[in-house]
């Protein structure tokens, strides 16, 4: 299958590659010099720009960082059109970015005007999981269009879930966020406490993670470095999942508790607490690193 993979970062590399080692067609693109660069030392083939990269695709997948990205990416202006401009019908777009639900819906209905399927399909799992094909898709979108993607969203997850029509896919990620934020900050502060008292984080951390208290974080992601040998943490947080992006969709859900009336206290506060981490210039190490707002400084 003839595959564009528009934004090659961190997350959308493995899913390209695991889509690339299916035996797929897959051409890339990305802004960054340095992800061309990797990508076509493995065997992809590295397009001069996003239009470039779709032109005869039969499905284009974007892992962008926002909506503006995504609508931009899409739709664009009436100096410069977006991607459906030359779309043929019949072309279907996952779109794995994490953006506004309401922005999916606006693409979307761009999409369904010119024959194209679309579907949001977020991912939860982080890099690890994106390299080791074992993501987590939360799909908006027609129980159709997702049969489509079923084969391709199989090759980068392991868990696929429908959540309801377009941009329903973009609510369930910012719910999961908001709360993968506020288990992070709660993780932090705890083993905070008790590294204060002088207890072994690696001793706490299995306590934790055996008892009531346990949590994804705990399990795969210990903001504490040398805890796992293979999270952000002990990689200096670094290539993981950034304090702006979780900042990003902190606002998203807040936006979103806002349009629904919705009450989310804890979101709101998690909200603040990782814009004073960007703002102290954390804001592009992994959102694991607030547990450095946390600590007791020697």
């Amino acid at each position: 299958m003839k595959i564009a993979f528009i934004g090659l970062g961190n997350m959308g590399s493995g899913m390209a590659l695991n889509l690339h080692k299916a035996g797929h067609e897959v051409s890339g693109f990305d802004l960054s010099e340095a992800a061309k660069k990797f990508h076509a030392e493995q065997g992809i083939r590295v397009a001069g720009s996003a239009k470039e990269a779709a032109a005869g695709a039969e499905v284009v997948i974007t892992m962008l960082p926002a909506s503006q990205h995504v609508e931009g990416m899409f739709i664009g202006t009436a100096e410069q059109p977006g991607l459906l401009a030359d779309m043929p019908a019949g072309t279907l777009i996952i779109d794995s970015s994490t953006i506004a639900a309401d922005t999916a819906r606006k693409v979307g209905k761009a999409a369904a005007a010119k024959g194209v399927d679309f579907i949001d399909a977020p991912v939860s799992g982080g890099t690890a999981g994106a390299a080791a094909g074992t993501l987590t898709f939360m799909v908006g979108g027609s129980d159709a269009a997702l049969e489509r993607a079923r084969p391709l969203l199989e090759k980068m997850g392991k868990n696929i879930f429908h959540a309801g029509d377009v941009g329903a896919g973009q609510t369930a990620k910012i719910c999961n966020n908001m709360l993968l934020g506020i288990l992070m900050i709660g993780t932090s502060e705890a083993l905070a406490l008790g590294m204060a008292n002088g207890l072994d984080p690696k001793v706490l951390s299995e306590i934790m993670r055996r008892s009531s208290g346990g949590n994804w974080t705990l399990e795969v992601y210990n903001p504490v470095p040398g805890v796992q040998e293979a999270s952000a943490a002990t990689r200096g947080y670094t290539g993981g999942f950034g304090t702006d992006l979780m900042l990003k969709d902190l606002g998203l859900a807040l936006e979103n508790a806002v349009t629904a009336k919705a009450s989310t206290p804890l979101g709101a506060m998690a909200r603040s607490i990782y814009a004073a981490h960007s703002i102290g210039g954390h804001g592009g190490e992994d959102f694991s690193s607030i547990i450095k707002m946390l600590q007791k400084q020697a």
